[in-house]
């Protein structure tokens, strides 16, 4: 706060796992000074998160970062543009989740904000980000930044704090699990503070390590599941019970999930749910073609046949065949509308199929329980690995019975977790375990070794949690 007043701009890291309110700093702080009339922008690294700040945006959005980033980019943002004075405008900016993100995000905006906020303060280029107040927050027990292929130098190297402006960070920290005071009963204490030292182990990597960062994790008898027979039908009925009886699919799916650590068994659970659903389905199939800035010749022509195009999986874009079901759950993948809830990773039920149309009700949040309609969208996927760009005309969501951990931004209240394979990236048990907030909603099951298995894998870069406490 005495930075923001006398506007000499500083820059901050608010360090802090789940359930240390995080969130109740940023709403504060942001009610704090825009009750003065003075301008915050918050951000957040993914759609999710942002709808819980005030006034959220995703970083990409709300400072037009490019997609496919070097040491060398800036943001698209002009001089004298809008969202330009905007920026000199504002007192604080907000960045909630800033580790899962490249840093090449960040510093992109540090030499943008330099370049644009020259005219207003001379020495903007000496001062990181322009000398503008800047909050970042986030916890590096969960899932870093995303580098197709990359090594696990590669994914260090591409955290915040290998970026040079982390040396003009202040480093802040949370340590109190604010959940423990949520309630008076001292064996439900015991039992969440148990619970919440469990995830802190798995999270810091504070087990016996056996190589290359991989941890054995015990897991609680409560919590097991030991039926090896048939793995998928085994985490279905533990996570769905009531949907094998023919309960009504619209009111039993809320606030629950199996996550995988791999898509090819996100699509066996989904399959497998949806035969259970009796409802009529119906498949909606894409419109799919080369982009017209590719070469149009004939050699061309005959790769990038519609037949061929139809066949391409990527992630952020729906596949080419969709059959769905009315009651069955759904994920958005791409955003749609921020002020309703609609953004990447929105979870919805299905209550009516069009022709070019679904029609859905929102699971969760502020809007749970509204009705949307989710049209047919052009889609280009910016996965850099895909050597030419095409367009993907179609409903873009895919079925969420289950999904990868990696998908999973959301507390739910009843999560289920499934290891054909075990996990494979830093944070990414730590990830799916913190999903819940008590025990009880937790399952676990382990299908990759032998029956009487009772550790899993947990993958922990310690490298990463230097200079930050």
């Amino acid at each position: 706060m005495e930075a923001v007043n006398n506007g000499k701009g500083k820059v901050f890291f608010l360090y802090g796992y789940g359930g240390t309110g995080k969130t109740f700093v940023w709403k504060t702080l942001a009610a704090a000074i825009r009750s003065k009339g003075k301008i915050v922008i918050t951000v957040a690294s993914s759609g999710i998160t942002s709808l819980l700040l005030p006034g959220g945006r995703t970083a990409h959005s709300r400072f037009a970062i490019p997609p496919n980033l070097d040491e060398f980019s800036t943001c698209n943002i002009k001089q004298g543009s809008a969202l330009a004075e905007l920026i000199i405008k504002t007192r604080l900016i907000i960045w909630d989740e800033a580790p899962m993100v490249n840093k090449h995000c960040i510093e992109a905006l540090d030499r943008t904000m330099r370049n644009i906020l020259r005219f207003s303060n001379l020495n903007s280029q000496n001062q990181p980000f322009g000398g503008k107040t800047i909050v970042f927050g986030g916890n590096f027990w969960q899932i870093l930044p995303v580098i197709p292929k990359g090594s696990r130098q590669d994914i260090v190297h591409a955290t915040i704090n290998s970026s040079y402006i982390w040396k003009s960070y202040k480093l802040l920290t949370l340590s109190k699990n604010m959940r423990l005071k949520a309630t008076h009963d001292d064996e439900k204490i015991e039992d969440l503070r148990e619970f919440a030292e469990w995830i802190r182990k798995i999270g810091v990597g504070n087990y016996d390590t056996q190589k290359d960062g991989v941890n054995k994790v015990k897991i609680p008898d409560d919590i097991m599941i030991k039926d090896w027979d048939d793995p998928i039908v085994a985490i279905c009925k533990a996570i769905y019970p009531d949907l094998f009886d023919g309960t009504n699919y619209l009111s039993n799916i809320q606030d629950r999930a199996i996550l995988a650590p791999t898509l090819h068994i996100v699509d066996e659970i989904n399959n497998y749910m949806m035969s259970l659903n009796q409802t009529e389905a119906q498949t909606f199939y894409s419109s799919d073609k080369a982009c017209e800035t590719e070469p149009a010749n004939d050699i061309s022509a005959s790769i990038h046949t519609p037949e061929f195009l139809n066949t391409i999986k990527c992630s952020l874009v729906p596949n080419h065949e969709l059959t769905l079901k009315v009651g069955t759950p759904i994920m958005l993948l791409r955003n749609i509308d921020h002020s309703v809830g609609l953004c990447n990773g929105t979870r919805l039920v299905i209550t009516k199929l069009g022709k070019h149309v679904l029609e859905a009700r929102s699971l969760s949040g502020a809007n749970s329980g509204q009705k949307v309609f989710i049209p047919r969208m052009t889609l280009t996927p910016s996965d850099h690995m895909i050597p030419f760009k095409f367009q993907r005309r179609q409903i873009p969501i895919m079925v969420s019975y289950a999904m990868t951990i990696n998908k999973s931004k959301k507390s739910l209240s009843k999560v289920g977790l499934i290891l054909k394979k075990p996990v494979f990236i830093h944070g990414q048990l730590y990830v799916a375990v913190s999903r819940v907030t008590n025990r009880a909603g937790l399952k676990i099951l382990i299908c990759h070794a032998e029956n009487n298995c009772t550790e899993m894998d947990n993958v922990v870069y310690k490298e990463v949690f230097r200079n930050v406490g």
